[in-house]
């Protein structure tokens, strides 16, 4: 029997270039999910109902599909960390990360609407800032330009720099997508990996 199709439900090109590394092939479409905050609701709590509602958002589209749906959602000293889309913001964002440690949940979800697989997990990543002065953030801010990543950085470049440590199970979760976990799932579901 032939394996079911595999869709990214994501715009995250992060999302994309990591799950390349498993050298299967997939699509990707927008789950076009809103993403909302909602009342009393925990930063882990979020970050599973988003992975869960962008997978079925799309298995909704494509039920002969394997859909991979997933969301980060960082905070940091009670914060919620969002995209910061400017440099003003990140650069706020980046202070208030100086000296400090911040946890991003990424959860995943992985449907299959014709088997009733419904894979979900999440890792929990803590990295440490090292202590940053405003000409660090200035300097990384204008290099990097990471308007589009929790936290205002990018771990997979030069943000790395940033930090003083990082503990996780899954060095991609902070990038976006823990593969290690994917790959168990898909390999449940008989995708061929190494």
């Amino acid at each position: 029997m032939p394996l079911a199709p595999l869709i990214l439900a994501s715009t995250s090109p992060y999302r994309r270039q990591l799950l390349h590394r498993l050298r299967l092939s997939f699509d990707v479409l927008a789950p076009n999910v809103d993403e909302s905050t909602l009342a009393l609701e925990t930063p882990l709590e979020r970050a599973q109902r988003l992975a869960l509602a962008k997978a079925t958002a799309v298995s909704q589209r494509r039920c002969d599909a394997t859909v991979i749906g997933s969301d980060q959602v960082a905070v940091c000293k009670g914060e919620l960390l969002d995209k910061p889309g400017s440099a003003e913001r990140c650069r706020a964002q980046l202070q208030w990360l100086s000296a400090s440690a911040a946890t991003f949940y990424t959860a995943v979800a992985v449907l299959q609407r014709a088997s009733g697989a419904n894979i979900q997990f999440v890792d929990t990543t803590t990295a440490y800032f090292r202590a940053l002065s405003g000409a660090e953030i200035e300097r990384y801010v204008a290099a990097e330009q990471p308007f589009d990543c929790a936290g205002g950085f990018c771990s997979e470049g030069f943000g790395i720099s940033l930090l003083a440590r990082v503990v996780s199970e899954d060095p991609t979760a902070l990038i976006g997508l823990p593969l290690i976990a994917v790959g168990r799932a898909l390999r449940q579901l008989d995708y061929e990996l190494p």
